[in-house]
């Protein structure tokens, strides 16, 4: 890993913690909202244990990269230290910058909406670069390492503990839009980390076969597998390519297509995942 790579990494990763700390800041605080996350955990046993929040902040967060560190690997707990001391740095910046900040929208409804759209943009691209916010992120984390769950639900049962825990603490109002602003932060933190794993299975039939092979493997990098088919149409033997691309990489083969053979028929679905060796010959690219 080149260190021009690295630095990409770390630089979405500080725009994903603006994003989640400005989430927290504008929406989760003024409107009191109890999602479920380490904070609203900590909120929680504060009633219960004689200790400052800063002090259970610290011990939790703690014992979570620990486990991070052992379960996820070295990069994961690395890149959770990062996101764990700069998370707080922007919540401080916030508050000299905007005190005293008021609800912007003076109704917890919209600011729980607000808030699961505004956190999941940023926590997806944490999760894209094997990073989290910290905290319950965490064991999300766990749980779609070990027992293969989709991230989202992952985050959605770590925190639905904490927001049905908040019933003995808080009204029942605030635990049943608790309760149903974890499950949908859930599903939506699921819908964009999918837009960032999302490519693109591309079938082509053409004439011109071997030049659209060439093509995709020389000059993008990718892989292509050949099928052996009988046209229904015409009754002759043909030969189907198939290759899973990026978006930007789909617009460049679709221009270079038209460009050798207008008349190809191409058919186009959408894969959610690729697990295996895709995406390593890219490094190689000039």
């Amino acid at each position: 890993m080149d260190k021009k790579f690295d630095v990409r990494e770390y630089l979405i990763i500080t725009v994903g913690v603006l994003i989640t700390a400005a989430a927290v800041y504008f929406f989760m605080i003024p409107g009191k909202i109890v999602v479920g996350s380490l904070s609203g955990l900590v909120l929680v046993l504060s009633n219960f244990i004689p200790l400052p929040i800063s002090v259970m902040t610290f011990v939790l967060n703690a014992v979570l990269l620990i486990i991070g560190f052992i379960f996820i690997g070295r990069e994961f707990g690395a890149k959770t230290i990062y996101t764990s001391i700069l998370l707080p740095a922007f919540l401080g910046m916030f508050e000299i910058i905007f005190p005293n900040q008021p609800s912007l929208t003076e109704d917890i409804i919209l600011e729980t909406l607000c808030y699961v759209l505004v956190v999941s943009v940023g926590l997806a691209m944490l999760f894209n670069v094997n990073a989290s916010s910290g905290g319950l992120d965490i064991i999300a984390k766990l749980l779609n390492k070990y027992f293969h769950i989709e991230l989202g639900k992952a985050m959605t049962i770590a925190g639905m503990c904490t927001a049905i825990s908040s019933i003995f603490v808080y009204d029942k109002k605030t635990l049943i839009i608790s309760i149903l602003a974890t499950y949908f932060n859930g599903i939506v933190l699921d819908h964009f980390i999918d837009g960032f794993h999302v490519r693109k299975r591309v079938c082509i039939l053409s004439e011109h076969y071997p030049e659209i092979q060439k093509f995709i493997m020389q000059k993008m990098h990718r892989g292509v597998t050949l099928y052996q088919a009988w046209g229904g149409y015409d009754n002759r033997e043909k030969v189907e390519l198939q290759t899973i691309l990026t978006r930007p990489e789909y617009g460049e083969l679709m221009n270079y297509i038209h460009e050798v053979d207008p008349k190809a028929f191409i058919t186009v679905s959408m894969v959610s995942e690729v697990i295996g060796q895709w995406g390593r010959g890219k490094k190689t690219r000039s």
